[in-house]
């Protein structure tokens, strides 16, 4: 499926939620509803929505904070940034839902779908950052500042999306990505400036780096137990971490899948946390069987 997909505003708790469609939603088959990973943004899925069957309805939103979505003061609260998508998934009551999140956005989708159970027919959970039980922190730890972690410090200043292009494509991760999923980041991942001149990352470092200030705040096993609707879940290779910006492995829980019963628990231990721009018409296929 290659056209351009359509832009759409929706009001939420907090501001306007950007979305991007493609096809049109049918009475006779689902909807498919992609969400992205912390630091990105809708269009990143681009080269899955082209591997997808013709004809598919496909919607996929920038996050709060990300892409052209409102942007809180904060993303360190993760349930508050997800109950910011419900009424996304309320606009589409009564059309299935085949969904699938990476990352954050794969906790994000399991909330939204432990909140709206009959709104989904399938989750495709991609390496969600949902960690081992034990490391999560109780409740009323300090929050420290997101400018001391140190994604806050990520360049934010650029010319345009080839100079973008140009500096990432040869450095890990970037370097492991599809070349059109790298181009697709930078195409869509900038805004002008407010000075007028160049452009700024469409997701600020210190709202990025807010969100993984929060990573361990976010229990999310509470709602976990809920979770009714038919899950797969995905994981990259596994690993010793190398500090907290080390994506080569996977940061999920390996029980995860029998934890939550899920129907499809599978490792591809030949991809890095980035499956998807890694292998996006592969993930496409699994979608795919799902509709």
């Amino acid at each position: 499926m290659s056209q351009a997909p359509r832009e759409h505003y929706i009001a939420a708790p907090g501001g306007d939620v950007c979305w991007f469609e493609w096809g049109q939603r049918s009475d006779n088959a689902p909807t498919i509803l992609l969400i992205h990973a912390t630091g990105f943004h809708g269009r990143l899925w681009d080269q899955v929505v082209a591997a997808l069957p013709a004809g598919a309805h496909v919607i996929a939103p920038d996050q709060p904070g990300h892409g052209r979505s409102f942007r809180p003061a904060s993303l360190i609260d993760w349930t508050a940034n997800a109950a910011a998508m419900l009424p996304l998934i309320d606009h589409f009551a009564g059309t299935p839902i085949v969904a699938c999140g990476h990352s954050g956005g794969g906790y994000m989708l399991g909330w939204l779908a432990a909140q709206r159970p009959a709104a989904f027919r399938h989750l495709i959970l991609v390496d969600p950052t949902i960690f081992d039980p034990a490391l999560y922190l109780s409740p009323g730890q300090p929050v420290p500042d997101p400018g001391e972690h140190p994604v806050a410090r990520r360049r934010n200043a650029w010319d345009s999306a080839q100079a973008m292009f140009a500096r990432f494509a040869e450095r890990l991760p970037y370097s492991a990505w599809q070349p059109d999923v790298l181009a697709d980041y930078c195409r869509h991942g900038l805004l002008p400036a407010p000075s007028g001149e160049g452009y700024e990352l469409a997701c600020p470092p210190t709202l990025e780096a807010s969100v993984y200030q929060g990573a361990q705040r976010n229990d999310p096993f509470g709602w976990l137990a809920t979770l009714t609707v038919p899950t797969s879940v995905i994981r990259a290779r596994t690993g010793e971490r190398d500090g907290p910006l080390d994506f080569s492995i996977s940061p999920t829980w390996p029980d995860l899948g029998k934890a939550i019963g899920a129907v499809r628990d599978e490792q591809w231990s030949e991809y890095s946390h980035f499956i998807p721009m890694e292998a996006p018409s592969r993930l496409a296929d699994l979608i795919a069987e799902e509709i």
